[in-house]
């Protein structure tokens, strides 16, 4: 299993040059390693932002860049079922859906959001599980796409 992390202070790194991305991701890392004995080698950016300084800054520090495509809006307030109908109708393979911890509904609401994800034929598994390690862009939407001659 890969590990993730998610910057150290929760900046913009939109707006940071390349060291100071790397400095997030590097300080962060070292906190959780500290903590658990475990490495990251997974990160998402805060607010879903990325650019090629961020994704540069990612490799460097030996990172897979992550994104979502769904979002919960769990930060929000909604409960399981307004989430559940948020992803319904919008789960594809490889959704990679965004939630949040210490939320109001998050929790009490995860056991009914997988099983219903499950029913729907579905197989629930981890980001790194799921994710392309190489020759891999992420477009518009979020979304790895394969690199092929052709993009």
């Amino acid at each position: 299993m890969k590990y993730g992390n998610h910057s150290d202070a929760h900046p913009h790194v939109n707006n940071l040059s390349l060291e100071k991305n790397r400095e997030q991701i590097l300080n962060c890392s070292e906190k959780i390693e500290n903590i658990t004995g475990k490495k990251t080698t997974l990160y998402r950016g805060p607010y879903g932002e990325y650019n090629d300084t961020v994704i540069n800054a990612a490799k460097s520090q030996n990172h897979n860049t992550i994104q979502w495509n769904l979002d919960t809006l769990d930060y929000s307030g909604l409960t399981g079922e307004e989430m559940w109908k948020r992803l319904e109708s919008k789960l594809v393979p490889g959704s990679i859906i965004l939630s949040h911890n210490g939320t109001k509904h998050t929790a009490d609401s995860l056991d009914m959001l997988l099983t219903n994800i499950e029913n729907k034929g579905f197989k629930v598994v981890t980001v790194s599980e799921l994710i392309y390690k190489e020759n891999y862009y992420i477009d518009v939407n979020g979304t790895q796409r394969l690199q092929t001659e052709s993009n």
